[in-house]
């Protein structure tokens, strides 16, 4: 029963997903099998040429006048070779012999002899080609025509009785190539040890009933895009070897209605077959959202599949050994009756990995790509903060992509490091060209960022400035913190809104005039002061309020919010307190770039030149005593 569960779920899911493109293709085959016939028939049609048409009276008089130099007799057809090389065709009675033939038309046999005569029978293929495939090959076409639509319709109708099965892809506990395991997935620890007991659960379920314990019937992986949800869920149940049916929530949704209801009990159906098993929806709030915000009553197929999760969650009992495994990046946007106790109660939370789980996952991700000896994992790790487990293995892809381009057999540290602006920023633009002015004021841009940044206490370190545009960028400063940073303090904020405005603040020093260059500094530095003023309670004249709240609603697919909760005097307090702490912050930049001239100068001039600086170039050209 398991076996054929199993069997007929990825049958299913793989024939529902690919009919649409099966006719087009078959259409396709019977096209070319159809072109390919005519080409033949037209072949062997052409093959058998038109002979000119002699009566026998005339064979005679040629042999008896010695033109003739070969006859072959085929039934009562008569080829006729001339010793001119052209070829004749006669026909002869069908109850007389050829000799005899002959004689009645008197002809001379000393002639005779000098004639090769040849008798020929009817063969195999000589009747297939000449008699039945001009008379049965229409017949056949015909015939195909109607079989191919007659399958056609018959599928369409299987299809419409299919529709509501589940679309879910399983992973057989077997199958060695998706086998994924805790030790493939590096960090997490804690959502680790946390899922630890839905192993155990699956393996040893007497252990938690003998004692009237209750494994959660659900558990809801939350965490930003990237962190491994899916990938850990796939460990679960390849430690615990049980089968794993992964299915989208976006999904169960389809045109028609009741569809994705009737998909939800299909996978529950399923999976209670198989058991013990484990389910696994990603991106739950898809279908999750809270009900009732829509337009219409609530009564549409999302909040229909919803409530059809539900009830089967409360119709699971402790001894079918099935968890339901979900991931989202927006709890906060799901139902409440999911998440209450019974359904996905236990709550995991994935967070970006530190510096040790960073060099963990650099490890797995280079396992089966030959590196230099001399590549250091952790010096990347320490150059990643805040990149989730998909951010280092696109960056090992790239890395190594970088060495095949170069035709090298190995990746190396610089490959590696490379790829890192490449992820952030994207490829470099070789093709975009600045003039000696754009070039100037560039460098003098990235420079007032750079020397902002190393001159104030609390801003990351620089790690490289370069003028050489990668993805929107023109230019950029790479600036990283030295250690993980899970608290961000007000003196922080502060000199990062300095140094954003650095840029701004040197192009007005040294030029007298302004581009288009700071324009997404601007937005950073407001950002920062706004959410410092409303989010953080960083604002002395306001204090410690949490002004704005946030309300969605779902209209036509699009989210609405509307954040005001406060009258037009703290309104225009607010207005006030951002741009006090904008402008301080610009005032603190000009003080550096004013004060440290020559630096900024030498800073802009070594760019100009080489087009990047490194961190260690860069902080031996800071520290350098100034004349």
């Amino acid at each position: 029963m398991f076996e054929t569960a199993m069997k007929k779920n990825s049958k299913n899911g793989k024939n529902n997903d690919e009919q649409a493109r099966n006719f087009s293709r078959q259409f396709l085959y019977a096209l070319l099998i159809l072109m390919a016939l005519a080409a033949l028939y037209s072949t062997i049609a052409g093959s058998l040429e038109n002979k000119k048409e002699i009566s026998l009276s005339d064979v005679v008089a040629k042999i008896n006048a010695g033109e003739v130099s070969e006859i072959s007799v085929l039934d009562s057809e008569l080829t006729v070779k001339m010793k001119n090389g052209e070829t004749l065709q006669a026909q002869k009675e069908q109850e007389t012999g050829f000799t005899e033939t002959l004689k009645n038309y008197n002809v001379d046999p000393g002639k005779l002899k000098d004639v090769k005569v040849q008798i020929q029978t009817r063969g195999f293929m000589n009747t297939l080609f000449g008699v039945i495939v001009p008379i049965m090959g229409p017949v056949v076409l015909i015939g195909f025509f109607i079989w191919f639509m007659a399958r056609q319709v018959q599928r369409g109708s299987m299809q419409a009785l299919t529709f509501g099965q589940s679309r879910a892809r399983l992973i057989n506990p077997e199958d060695g190539k998706d086998h994924v395991t805790f030790k493939d997935v590096a960090g997490v620890k804690e959502a680790k040890e946390e899922l630890k007991e839905v192993v155990d659960f699956l393996k040893n379920p007497k252990k938690f009933l003998d004692i009237g314990a209750k494994i959660p019937k659900g558990v809801l992986l939350m965490g930003p895009p990237g962190v491994g949800k899916t990938m850990l869920a796939k460990a679960v149940a390849g430690e615990a070897g049980a089968p794993f049916f992964y299915m989208s929530a976006s999904e169960f949704i389809e045109l028609f209605v009741g569809v994705g209801a009737s998909r939800v009990r299909d996978l529950f159906k399923l999976a209670k077959k198989a058991a013990p098993a484990i389910i696994f929806v990603d991106e739950l709030d898809a279908i999750g959202r809270i009900r009732g915000a829509g337009i219409g009553g609530g009564h549409d197929e999302r909040e229909q599949t919803l409530n059809q999760i539900l009830v089967e969650m409360d119709g699971m009992e402790t001894n079918d050994r099935i968890i339901v495994l979900a991931a989202t990046n927006r709890p906060d946007v799901l139902d409440p009756a999911l998440l209450r106790p019974g359904r996905f109660d236990r709550r995991v939370v994935l967070d970006l990995p530190d510096i040790n789980d960073r060099v963990a996952i650099l490890e797995i991700h280079s396992r089966n790509k030959p590196v230099e000896d001399d590549v250091q994992l952790r010096v990347i790790a320490e150059r990643t903060p805040g990149f989730s487990g998909a951010d280092l293995a696109n960056l090992v892809n790239e890395a190594a992509i970088s060495a095949a381009r170069e035709d090298r057999k190995k990746v190396g540290q610089t490959d590696l490091i490379n790829s890192i602006e490449k992820v952030m920023l994207g490829p470099e633009r070789k093709s975009h060209i600045l003039s000696p002015e754009e070039k100037k004021i560039a460098a003098y841009h990235e420079a007032g960022h750079a020397l902002v940044a190393t001159s104030l206490i609390h801003a990351d370190p620089v790690h490289k400035v370069s003028i050489v545009s990668r993805g929107r960028a023109a230019g950029y400063t790479l600036k990283l913190p030295s250690e993980d940073r899970h608290m961000y303090t007000r003196s922080h904020f502060l000199d990062e809104m300095a140094s954003a405005l650095g840029g701004y603040a040197a192009e007005k020093l040294v030029f007298g005039e302004l581009t288009t260059g700071p324009s997404d500094d601007l937005q950073k530095a407001a950002a920062v002061a706004r959410s410092m003023v409303m989010r953080f309670g960083m604002s002395d004249k306001i204090g410690p309020s949490v002004l704005g709240e946030r309300e969605e609603m779902i209209f036509l697919g699009r989210e609405l919010t509307t954040e005001r909760n406060y009258s037009e005097e703290t309104a225009r307090l607010i207005d006030e307190e951002v741009k006090h702490l904008i402008d301080n912050a610009y005032s603190r930049a000009r003080e550096v770039i004013t004060s440290r001239r020559k630096k900024l100068d030498a800073i802009a001039e070594y760019l100009i030149e080489h087009e990047t600086i490194e961190r260690h170039d860069f902080e031996t050209l800071v520290k350098e005593r100034e004349v």
